[in-house]
Order: C-alpha cells, then sequence, then structure tokens
C-alpha cells in the first residue's frame, strides 16, 4: 500500500514537472484550474464544517486569483485586461467575503465567474492551435 506521502510528494514531482514544461498560455490555464480546484475543496470544507480548510482552501484560490490579476499586461490589448483586473478584484473580494459569512452560494458565483473566464482563454488556445 503507498503511503499518504509518498504519494504527495509524487504529486509535487508531477506537479512541478508540468509547470516547467507548459507556455505561458498553458501555465494561465493552469492556474484558473487550480483555483476552480481551491474554490471546490474550500465548498467541500465548508459543508463538512470543516472551518480550518475552508480557510486554507479560499485563501489559496484568493492566492491564484492575484497571481493572475498580477500576470495581466494591462499595457496591450485594449480594454480587455482592465476589465479583467476589475473582475479578479471583484472575484477576490468575494471570496473573502465568502470566507466570512460561509456562504456557498458566493463560492459559486466565484467558480462560475472563473469557469467563464477560463472557457474563453481555453478557446484562444483551441483557435490558436487551428491555424497552425
Amino acid at each position: 500500500m503507498v503511503s499518504q506521502r509518498a504519494l504527495s510528494q509524487y504529486q509535487k514531482v508531477n506537479s512541478e514537472a508540468a509547470v516547467e514544461s507548459a507556455s505561458p498560455h498553458k501555465l494561465i490555464q493552469m492556474l484558473m484550474q487550480g483555483c476552480l480546484q481551491r474554490i471546490a475543496e474550500g465548498r467541500g470544507a465548508l459543508q463538512r464544517r470543516e472551518i480550518a480548510a475552508k480557510g486554507e482552501a479560499i485563501s489559496k484560490a484568493i492566492n491564484i486569483v492575484a497571481g493572475l490579476q498580477a500576470s495581466l499586461n494591462k499595457e496591450v490589448g485594449g480594454i480587455l485586461p482592465q476589465q479583467l483586473d476589475a473582475l479578479y478584484d471583484y472575484m477576490q473580494r468575494r471570496l473573502i467575503e465568502a470566507n466570512s459569512k460561509n456562504s456557498d452560494a458566493m463560492l459559486e458565483e466565484v467558480a462560475q465567474l472563473m469557469r467563464t473566464v477560463k472557457e474563453g482563454w481555453d478557446g484562444i488556445d483551441q483557435g490558436a492551435a487551428a491555424k497552425r
């Protein structure tokens, strides 16, 4: 039987290898997926009344959204980077509020917003691949 520690170490090495070989576009996709995963973990912990785990998961989601916000190039692309900046700011505020109010609905709202942004980002990748 594989120990939990060995499995955790394997997952860490696997994740690090994926990050090292990923394109910048893929890294953003991975961050968005990681945010969705952390929100799902937070929702699960909230339902199980595991307050510390909920707070940790939501905190990680907030940090990921902050990282996405920091990666925006506001000098290129017209109004879209400014709109994403405002959306990421809103997401962070809603995650903080969801954490303090134990609101599953707010967590779902942010998850839906992130899914929408990720679908758009994924579509960019698919469009680029089609042009090759």
